[in-house]
This record gives structure tokens, C-alpha cells and sequence, in this order.
């Protein structure tokens, strides 16, 4: 039967063009802002020719009505090119803040939608990057692209000015016209070339210190901080020398600039001279040509402008590098009546060039306990994995009670699976909050059963405010924050529950208990645990053995206990 598959993908122009999809969702605040920057430009044109015409009155009629009325045009427009600044500035930071927030929403979601291949592939720390540094930067691209727009008007109506005035005088400006096009184009190139380099290294940067952070307690006990330090400033000297590069393309393109604008400023201000004595232009005239030659040399706007617009693009390169990822994609199809029957049918999973499950074949029967035992590297933790369906396997297929994982609607198999883990995140604001986590509208009652299974409740009662105690407050212990996240398991009805290593941490007298309500008292249907202690496997139903990748033997933990082998992956274990 083939069943309809929901992929959350993106779609193909938000993944490929981060900025196209953030100008389009901005486009009302970018062509306000460029409707505002343009009639600024437009002013900023108007007041040359309004400056010239009010000294030739002011010389021919000195005090006359009309020179004063040309004088008081002037400081209208002067006035209106402060306000309309004020307003461009408002606009172009709300618009800039919007688009940073798009970005961001949206990278969030992706990288949640992906799950944990995301961090696998690309690393926490480059994504904490990613998410802050180039997602801000980025979100600068609509308003540096409607200020750019507006840039390039100034030059090009400040020649249509010097033309209007005499055609000599536009002919002189547009004979360094190529060079100034020339001098714009290497500097996008190579500034380009730079900002990606400096980038790449500041994620590398951001990833070796997320590292660093989450095993600070092992980097002091070994005393290594500085050798730990000079692992993530590593690409430090990289940095430096991307940096200087910028500043380096920056300051060349910014020095030919300056070299070139004030030559043709000088060719447009020594023609007009020639024409003023020629009386084929007016004083007032001579001075808007001198004014417009100014403006239509702006490169070094230009410049400031392009550059913000290529640091905007390579950030959002990284971005869609992200979002390229493919998102996890989920069926329609609801569970039917069960009681959480499991099975593996040919599955192959391979990591990094490696092969680490091969072929398994595995049924676990709805309602039963099933312990996977095996070496470090056997693949339990990512059978685990698969069997919850945080991993989707290369080959082959996992069913929950007859229905193929990826068949499932996201909701559904989300409620049908719990999931507890080694190192469980304590996610929400208040104890409560962490153990009702992922449930809709867990009662108070509902949450203090899962503690009471976990054997949670009396240590949680215990705390400042007990089940109201913040998180970030709660003095817990490894074994104590284990407890929470079974407790965040056993508080669902799931009709199969996965612990991968989530007993680890407790003692012995607590993991009896906690097994004791897992097996006896615990409304979940089946269970599969992945065990290292000689305990857990005697008390399951079954004991699944791995080895090397696959099953190597399915059966009781006295039954297996007969081998050899099975005897040594409890003494390798410390069991």
C-alpha cells in the first residue's frame, strides 16, 4: 500500500536563497526604506541646483524677493534631508531587526526539524555561530540592498545633472565612468573571497570552544587549559590574516577611490571654468557642477555599501548551507490497536564510512522488556536510536506493531515513543515543567506519578520549592537528573518506551526500584533498554546480543549466560 509522505523540507528557493525569502517577507519595510533613501537621493540632487540658481539671484538682484525665496527653498531641503535621514535610519534598524528574526526563526525550526543530524554534521558550536553571528549579519542584506539601490541613483542622476547643465560636462565625468565600474567589480570579487575565509574560521573558533565548554570538569581534572586553549584559538592566525585581507581589499578599492574621484572632479570643475568664461554657464550653475561632480564620484559610498552587502551574502551562504539539510519527513498513517510490537527487518546503518549495524533482524514482542547488551561500539546506542526513530536507517525497515516508522504521522509517533536517555536535557523553566515536557497539558497529578516511578518524588520534595524549583536552580546530581528524564518518560502513556543508558547513573538500590516500575507498575507496553549491568539484563523478558553490528544471539540472560562472550561484555563493563 503506498502511503502519502510529508516532507518538511523547505522549499527549494528558501533553502538555495536565504535573502531572496527574507527580502521577499521584508518587502513592504524595504520599499518604504527605498522609497525614503530615493527621495533623500532625489533632495540631496535638488539642493546643487537650488544653491546655484539662489547665488545667481543673490549676484544679480542682491536683497530681492526672489533671491530669498530661492534661499529659504534651500533650507526647506536641507531640513527635509535631516528628517528623511532620521526616518531612514528608524526604518532601515527595524528592518534589519525583522529580517535577523526571520532568519533566525526559521534556522531554529530547520535545525529542530532536522534533529540530531544537524549537530553531527556541522558541529554545536559552528551552529550557535551560524544562528547568532551570521544570521545577524545576514539580516542585514534588505536594508543594504535597498540603500544600495538608492546609492547607485545618486551618481547616476548627479550625471543626468551635469548633462542638463552641458553635455561637455557629463562627457568629461563618463570618460572615468569604466574605470570606476572596473574598481567596484575586483573589490566585489575579492571581498568576497575574504568575508567567506574570516567566517569559516570564526566557526571553527565557536565549535572547539563549544567543545572545551562541555568537558570543562575533564579539561581541569587533567589540567590542561592551556593546551585546550591553543586548540580553539587554532584558527586564530587564520582569522587574523582573513581580516587583514578584508581591510586590506577595503582600503585599496577605498584608495583607487580617492585617487580617481577628486581627478574627475577636477576635469567636470576645470571644464565648467572653461564654459563659465565661454558664458555658456552662470556662476550658480559652475558651483551645482562642482556639487554634482561630488556626488557622482560617491565610490566610496558605494564601496561602504557593497561591502556590507557581501559580508550579508556569505553569511547567508553558511545559512543556506544549513537549511540544505533535509528535514526529517513523516507519513499520515495512525498506529492501530497494539500493544508496541517492534521489529527490525534488514537493518543496515552506516556513520562515517562505517558499517554499524549489519542486517539485524530483531522482533520484540508488544508488552515485553527487551535488554540490548554488547561491547562499547556494538551499535547499541544507535539501534536504540533507530528503534525511536531519531535515526533513520540506510537499509531496511523499523515497524512499530506493523506499521513502518517512517509511515507515521509526526504527532503520533512522537506520542506512541518515549525516549530516555544518558545525559537527559532538562528542558522548561521548573522541575514540573521538565518532567511534563513534551506531554499536552500534563496535570500536577500526572507529573508526580512519573516522579513517584522514577523514584524522583522525595528528592524533588525536597528542593526550595519543590516541583515549582527552577531548573538553573536545582542542585542535582547525575544520578538525580537521570531520574528526572525517566520521570519525563514514564509520565506519558507510550506504547514503547527506549532507555538508551539512562540507568547509568543511579545506584544500584534506585535502579532496582526504577526496574521494579519500568517492569511491574509502568502502563508502557514494550521496553527496550539498553543495558550495562548484570541486574537489568536478568530482569528483562529478553537479552538482545550484539556484536560487531549484528544479533549475535536473542535470548534469556540465564540462557546467554552459558556463552563465553556474553560472560565477558559484563567484566568488560564493569557489570
Amino acid at each position: 500500500m503506498t502511503t502519502a509522505t510529508h516532507d518538511r523540507r523547505p522549499p527549494a528557493d528558501d533553502t538555495a536563497s536565504p535573502l531572496r525569502t527574507t527580502v521577499r517577507r521584508t518587502g513592504g519595510r524595504c520599499a518604504a526604506l527605498f522609497l525614503v533613501a530615493t527621495a533623500s537621493t532625489g533632495l540631496s540632487l535638488a539642493l546643487p541646483f537650488t544653491l546655484g540658481r539662489a547665488l545667481d539671484l543673490l549676484l544679480a538682484h542682491p536683497g530681492g524677493s526672489g533671491a530669498m525665496r530661492w534661499v529659504l527653498w534651500c533650507a526647506g531641503l536641507v531640513l527635509l534631508l535631516a528628517v528623511l535621514d532620521a526616518v531612514e535610519t528608524v526604518l532601515g534598524g527595524t528592518t534589519t531587526a525583522r529580517a535577523t528574526a526571520l532568519l533566525r526563526y526559521r534556522l531554529a525550526g530547520h535545525l529542530l526539524a532536522v534533529g540530531p543530524r544537524a549537530g553531527a554534521r556541522f558541529g554545536s558550536g559552528e551552529l550557535v555561530a551560524r544562528l547568532i553571528g551570521n544570521a545577524a549579519q545576514a539580516g542585514t542584506a534588505p536594508a543594504a540592498v535597498s540603500a544600495l539601490l538608492a546609492a547607485v541613483a545618486g551618481p547616476v542622476g548627479a550625471v543626468v545633472a551635469l548633462g542638463l547643465l552641458d553635455p561637455w560636462l557629463a562627457a568629461v565625468f563618463l570618460a572615468g565612468a569604466p574605470v570606476l565600474a572596473l574598481l567596484l567589480r575586483a573589490f566585489t570579487l575579492d571581498s568576497s573571497r575574504c568575508v567567506a575565509g574570516y567566517q569559516d574560521a570564526q566557526g571553527r573558533i565557536a565549535s572547539g570552544l563549544a567543545e572545551a565548554i562541555g568537558g570543562a570538569r575533564t579539561i581541569a581534572a587533567c589540567g590542561t587549559a592551556g593546551r585546550e586553549t591553543a586548540r580553539v584559538l587554532r584558527p586564530l592566525p587564520e582569522l587574523a590574516r582573513a581580516g587583514r585581507r578584508m581591510w586590506h581589499v577595503q582600503g585599496r578599492a577605498a584608495a583607487r577611490a580617492v585617487a580617481l574621484a577628486p581627478a574627475l572632479q577636477l576635469g567636470v570643475v576645470a571644464v565648467a571654468g572653461v564654459l563659465l568664461v565661454r558664458d555658456r554657464l552662470t556662476v550658480g550653475e559652475m558651483l551645482a557642477a562642482s556639487r554634482y561632480a561630488v556626488l557622482a564620484a560617491g565610490v566610496g559610498v558605494l564601496v561602504g555599501q557593497l561591502s556590507g552587502l557581501v559580508r550579508a551574502r556569505a553569511s547567508a551562504r553558511r545559512l543556506g548551507q544549513v537549511l540544505a539539510e533535509p528535514v526529517t519527513p513523516y507519513g499520515s498513517r495512525r498506529l492501530p490497536a497494539g500493544r508496541g510490537r517492534l521489529e527490525l527487518r534488514g537493518v543496515t546503518a552506516r556513520r562515517g564510512g562505517r558499517t554499524l549495524l549489519d542486517g539485524v533482524d530483531l522482533v520484540v514482542p508488544g508488552g515485553s522488556t527487551l535488554a540490548v547488551v554488547g561491547r562499547s561500539g556494538a551499535g547499541k546506542s544507535l539501534l536504540a536510536a533507530l528503534a525511536g526513530r531519531l535515526a533513520d536507517p540506510d537499509e531496511g525497515t523499523v515497524l512499530l506493531d506493523g506499521v513502518p516508522l517512517p509511515e507515521l504521522d509526526h504527532a503520533e509517533l512522537r506520542r506512541a515513543v518515549g525516549c530516555a536517555f544518558e545525559r537527559p536535557a532538562l528542558l522548561g523553566e521548573t522541575v514540573a515543567d521538565t518532567i511534563g515536557f513534551g506531554v499536552d497539558q500534563a496535570s500536577p497529578r500526572r507529573i508526580r506519578a512519573g516522579a513517584a516511578a522514577a523514584h524522583a518524588d522525595t528528592f524533588v520534595r525536597r528542593l526550595p520549592d519543590g516541583y515549582a524549583t527552577p531548573c538553573r536552580a536545582a542542585p542535582l546530581s547525575g544520578g538525580e537528573r537521570q531520574r528526572l528524564g525517566l520521570a519525563r518518560v514514564l509520565a506519558r502513556d507510550s506504547r514503547l518506551l527506549i532507555l538508551d543508558d539512562a540507568l547509568s547513573s543511579l545506584d544500584t538500590v534506585t535502579e532496582h526500584h526504577v526496574v521494579d516500575a519500568l517492569l511491574h507498575r509502568s502502563p508502557v507496553g514494550t521496553r527496550v533498554v539498553v543495558a550495562h549491568r548484570i541486574s537489568t539484563a536478568a530482569r528483562a523478558d529478553a537479552v538482545a546480543w550484539l556484536d560487531g553490528g549484528r544479533v549475535r544471539a536473542v535470548g534469556t540472560h540465564a540462557q546467554l549466560w552459558r556463552e563465553r562472550g556474553y560472560r565477558e561484555v559484563f567484566a568488560d563493563a564493569g557489570g
